[in-house]
């Protein structure tokens, strides 16, 4: 049993590693072959970079400072504050993925694909930025930059939060990125980080999501029996009493996946075709056949 636990667990940390790599690989992509080569500033630490880089590159032979130094030289101060501010523990849990992210940048080669269409480049840099930023969340990992900087300014400004502080920093770095490459360029970074959220949220949310039906019926007793024996989904009784005919009832609860509740329907109206079935979506449910807790 503590074998097939410890077999469990690496198994686990290993799906974790993996799936922290791929969604970093995936965003250094998109600003290595996208967002620099075409001057998408979608703020963050590699927007500051894309810009410093334009920026020296009259200076420095060979195209400016790269940006995978750039992304050192700004976490690295960030990361030295947040273990001043917050401890080891904290640093920890951001620092694995500003290193990958770091050496992804350096070993993907900056590369124009050419895309004529900057619509195009907008909207593929997006899905491949908010695709491995998903992926990175949904493991309760970091690559560190601005969201580390806007924790770090949440710690002393508490009456603002951290989600509206990141806004402005990179709204600022957007505006940066207009001053240097245009507004044009600028409105479609906006569309990019647009793409980014719908993606990154769809994959949080996909992961976890369900739907949950509340069925009113006088054969709750036969639903109910249904839906535990040909479904193998728990469902729960709620008291409850009907005001226009002032008589006690019983409502069923049950949460089900995407796929099932087409099931629970079909249940509900073949043993009662008069049930009141109300379906809703679920952001996210913990416990038995769902999403399994860890610490």
């Amino acid at each position: 049993m503590a074998a097939d636990n410890k077999n469990k667990k690496t198994i686990q940390i290993l799906q974790k590693y993996t799936i922290l790599v791929a969604g970093v690989v995936l965003i250094a992509l998109a600003v290595n072959l996208i967002y620099e080569p075409m001057g998408l500033v979608t703020g963050g630490i590699s927007g500051i970079a894309i810009v410093f880089k334009h920026l020296t590159e009259p200076f420095l032979k060979g195209g400016g400072v790269p940006i995978w130094l750039t992304n050192i030289l700004f976490n690295v101060p960030l990361f030295l504050l947040a273990f001043w501010m917050r401890g080891k523990q904290y640093v920890v849990s951001g620092l694995l993925g500003t290193i990958i992210f770091t050496l992804a940048l350096y070993l993907i080669p900056v590369y124009d694909l050419q895309l004529e269409d900057k619509l195009l480049g907008a909207l593929f840099g997006g899905a491949l930025t908010g695709v491995g930023i998903g992926m990175i969340f949904s493991v309760s990992a970091s690559t560190g930059g601005t969201d580390l900087l806007a924790m770090l300014i949440h710690d002393k400004k508490r009456h603002i939060s951290a989600p509206q502080i990141l806004y402005v920093i990179d709204g600022v770095i957007i505006l940066a990125g207009a001053m240097v490459f245009g507004i044009s360029n600028a409105l479609y970074a906006i569309i990019a980080v647009f793409i980014t959220t719908k993606f990154s949220d769809g994959i949080l949310e996909g992961l976890k999501f369900a739907k949950m039906a509340y069925i009113i019926s006088d054969e709750y007793e036969k639903i109910a029996n249904a839906i535990l024996t040909s479904m193998d989904r728990g469902v729960t009784g709620i008291y409850a009493k009907g005001m226009y005919s002032n008589a006690d009832k019983k409502m069923l609860f049950c949460v089900v996946s995407k796929k099932e509740i087409v099931q629970i329907i079909e249940i509900s109206k073949k043993m009662d075709p008069n049930s009141f079935v109300i379906i809703s979506d679920v952001r996210e449910v913990m416990g038995e056949g769902f999403i399994e807790y860890r610490q």
